[in-house]
């Protein structure tokens, strides 16, 4: 096992993880649960924990990736610009909603506003990582590569299906 099986194996867990925590506490508002509240929050803050790892194995990845055939240098430039503003966003989610724990620790309702602007947050953090995830695998699936990001050597090595092709041409 290298860095590059670790970034895959771990970067899908905050992906679902956020998707998760987003329906649990969309949920929890509409039954106005507050433990299931809480638990939503829980869940974002142990998804910024993982975060951390799934970013910082991604140069290690990128190292043992760059140089194999049908890898598209720009597509990994930009996985690691949407890597970088994810992993940002994600850390200010589970920063904020570890705050809101905090704050909220007694057993008070939570306040409205705060769980309010988590749900915001986590549908924004869950689409910069569906945007994330998609452009890291784009790298060495060209299969999803969409047609303006298909290399030179995909289609010079006859990489593309004849479809593919004549859609090139």
């Amino acid at each position: 096992m290298n860095w590059a099986h670790v970034h895959i194996a771990i970067n899908h867990v905050p992906v679902i993880g956020i998707i998760f925590g987003f329906l649990l506490l969309l949920y929890a508002m509409m039954k106005k649960n507050e433990e299931l509240k809480r638990i939503s929050l829980v869940i974002f803050v142990i998804i910024a924990l993982i975060a951390i790892p799934v970013y910082f194995t991604g140069g290690s990845a990128e190292e043992i990736v760059e140089h194999l055939p049908g890898v598209a240098e720009s597509i990994i430039g930009q996985h690691k610009e949407s890597a970088f503003s994810t992993f940002v966003m994600v850390e200010v989610l589970g920063l904020l909603t570890l705050g809101g724990l905090f704050l909220y620790r007694r057993p008070q309702n939570l306040s409205n506003w705060f769980v309010i602007l988590s749900l915001i947050l986590s549908i924004l953090v869950g689409g910069l990582m569906v945007r994330t995830a998609n452009l890291g695998g784009q790298i060495r699936h060209t299969e999803i590569r969409s047609e303006s990001t298909r290399t030179d050597m995909e289609m010079k090595n006859g990489t593309l299906s004849k479809e593919q092709r004549k859609k090139e041409n």
